[in-house]
């Protein structure tokens, strides 16, 4: 997502902030948020609210000093007006509602990083949106390497086969390096996964490989350690071709953060941002009433 387009949204979500100047909070409203979350349907959204809820409950937070159902008054044809459900939501809950969204929305990424940031500034929701894009291209990476895993097992491949294909993709994808010799030359410790080292580009290339492997071994049924090696090299160095078009190079690329760092840094943070969200007052005024 690019700088432009970050600032855009951010004052969007500023716009819609509302003030209990009583509590001392700031707050949203769900129907304001909903399409800004990416979602056209109240129904769609609403699962989403609740999801959350549960996800505080569970985190043994009350659920009511962040989430608080209110009425709201629309109109309809006519000059009528109807009454229909809304919530007043702190930025703890907006944030719980992000995390139970549809992570293939973009407005999701976004989301998360807004209302995870404090101060709302927009370097540091830039950072946080480049973390969530690397941590959910990782996961992307650990479910198409567990599927390849389950294929070629189904396909006469053990474990260790597994590794020398693997090792064999990533050796024609690094320009000739070997997956052991990325691990040195990144820094990496040897009981260490090297994608939990490599920046978001190099995490998507190596998943993208291993979805061609995945497909074609199951569109072609290919069968064996020895036909599985020769697709999954084809597929890394088809990668790699491309990349070179552009100037890239994997092996090349700096190495990123520890990704398990960023991930232990981004559960201290989330239990810091109920705290800091402050509540919902006693009493929540509908939006006919404010």
């Amino acid at each position: 997502m690019d700088r432009r387009k970050v600032e855009q949204i951010r004052q969007k979500y500023d716009s819609i902030i509302h003030i209990n100047e009583d509590a001392d909070i700031e707050f949203w409203y769900a129907r304001d948020l909903m399409n800004l979350f990416g979602y056209d349907r109240w129904e769609n959204f609403d699962k989403a609210v609740c999801r959350a809820v549960e996800s505080c409950e569970t985190s043994g937070i009350s659920v009511s000093d962040h989430f608080r159902e209110v009425t709201k008054m629309i109109p309809i044809g006519k000059g009528g007006k109807r009454k229909v459900k809304d919530y007043m939501l702190t930025r703890y809950a907006c944030y719980l509602i992000a995390q139970n969204g549809d992570p293939k929305k973009e407005e999701i990424a976004f989301a998360q990083s807004y209302f995870a940031v404090q101060t709302r500034k927009q370097e540091l929701i830039e950072e946080r949106i480049s973390l969530i894009e690397r941590t959910q291209a990782r996961g992307r990476l650990r479910a198409s390497e567990k599927r390849l895993s389950q294929n070629i097992y189904e396909r006469g491949v053990d474990d260790a086969g597994f590794g020398r294909i693997r090792s064999k993709g990533d050796k024609a994808l690094f320009g000739g390096y070997t997956t052991q010799e990325m691990k040195s030359k990144l820094g990496v410790k040897d009981n260490r996964p090297l994608a939990d080292f490599l920046p978001t580009l190099t995490i998507a290339a190596k998943n993208l490989a291993t979805e061609m492997t995945n497909y074609n071994v199951e569109e072609k049924d290919l069968q064996g350690e020895p036909a599985i090696t020769v697709e999954h090299i084809q597929n890394n160095s088809t990668i790699r071709n491309m990349l070179g078009q552009r100037g890239i190079k994997p092996e090349n690329l700096p190495p990123s953060e520890d990704i398990k760092k960023l991930e232990r840094r981004v559960k201290s943070q989330e239990k810091k941002l109920a705290a800091q969200a402050g509540k919902l007052p006693e009493s929540a005024l509908s939006d006919e009433d404010e």
